[in-house]
């Protein structure tokens, strides 16, 4: 064994002893003066200078009354954020560059809790959700949204909880620790418009369409044959004229497109790229073809459906990128 295999879990011991050390050390709550605050303890100090210099009891009381107000703050933002379990529900999928719907579940065993504020603290993502009320004993589905700022597999590591409640002076948070990985879609692009022909170079190749009766528009209505699908009769036409008639309907033609990929491409260039074939993959697929994908090292067959779209941008999402540890998907829970 090397001597460089043989260092190589003695650094990462000491890594994991590090950020054991970094969490015991961080303070449980974080503690923000809102702009209401600062001018609250402005006016506490004029009235406690006031009483200094007077002597004058009623000023005296009013300091006792201004400084109770901030323990009482105090105590009651922190038995709101006291108590909570947070569970990450996350996105089917999000775009780079977009806001993107996010979920966050949010559950308290005792007492109320009230103004919470849920975020992502994770380097260039903005968002958040709100909730004015959490009842104890029942989980809340809070929606937000959230905004990637660029295409690939981003870790989420913390979940932050906060509050200005009760009187909006100070801004309180807490910060609940899970790891998971979103796939972020390369950014959505205005596609071509048409169906990319044989011809069309790198983008693809297209094979030969596929006649699909019964999924174009209705044609009109004929007189149901022997044999025919009983399916396709329309029954209350058929109930107006005794007679059993049989939707016709005109027949679209369906590709099959194989997506490509150059090899060659990096870094902006990549990711137009991506793009663009993320563009039309989803152009083709909603309008029924079935679209297969070309990538360096790796090839998707076609197919149809929402499942197939998925595959695809997922798969485009990390091409050039290198692989992030393995993380669960959005759904932890601390």
């Amino acid at each position: 064994m090397s001597a460089r295999a043989a260092g190589r879990p003695n650094r990462n011991a000491r890594q994991r002893a590090l950020a054991w050390l970094r969490r015991r050390l961080r303070p449980p709550r974080r503690l923000r003066v809102t702009g209401t605050g600062r001018t609250y303890l402005m006016v506490t100090l004029g009235v406690g200078l006031g009483a200094l210099n007077t002597g004058n009891n009623l000023l005296y009381l009013l300091l006792g009354l201004l400084l109770s107000v901030i323990v009482l703050s105090g105590i009651l933002s922190e038995r709101a954020l006291r108590d909570l379990t947070v569970e990450r529900l996350g996105t089917e999928g999000a775009f780079a560059r977009e806001p993107s719907p996010f979920r966050w579940s949010l559950q308290r065993r005792r007492g109320h809790a009230f103004a919470l504020e849920v975020r992502e603290v994770a380097l260039g993502v903005q968002g958040q959700a709100r909730l004015a009320w959490l009842p104890p004993g029942s989980a809340q589905v809070l929606r937000g949204q959230l905004t990637f700022p660029r295409r690939g597999p981003t870790l989420l590591e913390v979940v932050e909880v906060s509050t200005e409640w009760p009187f909006g002076l100070f801004h309180k948070s807490r910060r609940f620790e899970l790891e998971n990985v979103v796939d972020v879609y390369p950014a959505r692009v205005s596609p071509a418009g048409e169906v990319p022909s044989a011809e069309a170079g790198p983008v693809g190749d297209v094979e030969r369409p596929r006649h699909l009766d019964g999924n174009g528009d209705l044609a009109g209505l004929r007189e149901l044959s022997d044999g025919e699908d009983a399916r396709r009769v329309h029954w209350l036409k058929s109930a107006t004229t005794g007679r059993l008639l049989r939707t016709e309907r005109e027949r679209e033609e369906h590709h099959s497109v194989t997506l490509e990929l150059p090899a060659a491409l990096a870094g902006p260039a990549l990711e137009r790229a991506c793009e663009r074939l993320a563009a039309e993959a989803m152009r083709l697929i909603h309008q029924g073809h079935e679209v297969g994908m070309r990538l360096p090292g790796r090839e998707l067959r076609p197919a149809a459906g929402t499942g197939q779209l998925r595959r695809l941008l997922r798969e485009l999402s990390r091409v050039g990128l290198e692989p992030l540890p393995e993380s669960p998907p959005p759904g932890g829970r601390a």
